[in-house]
């Protein structure tokens, strides 16, 4: 049988999507089923959340662009900010 430091040095050779994949089946693997099942329900209970809030228009929808260029422009300003 292969020992963890032999399959930790064959990993460590992989790319980095490969070894994200292993470390992500590695902790699933660590996790009881039933909590799997219960994380999808809550997000499945968010999803309907959400489209229940966006019908009954008590939610404002943005530009994904301009969105993300509010988050671009608010990080710089912290980056600037801790820079003083």
């Amino acid at each position: 049988m292969t020992s963890a430091p032999e399959i930790l040095q064959a990993a460590m050779a992989l790319d980095a999507d490969e070894r994200a994949e292993i470390a992500h089946q590695l902790l699933l693997s660590l996790e009881p089923d039933a909590v799997e099942d219960d994380v999808e329900q809550a997000w499945a209970e968010e999803i309907r959340r959400r489209r229940r809030a966006i019908r009954e228009g008590r939610v404002a929808l943005r530009d994904w662009n301009d969105a993300l260029s509010d988050v671009r422009r608010s990080i710089a300003e912290r980056s600037h900010e801790r820079a003083d």
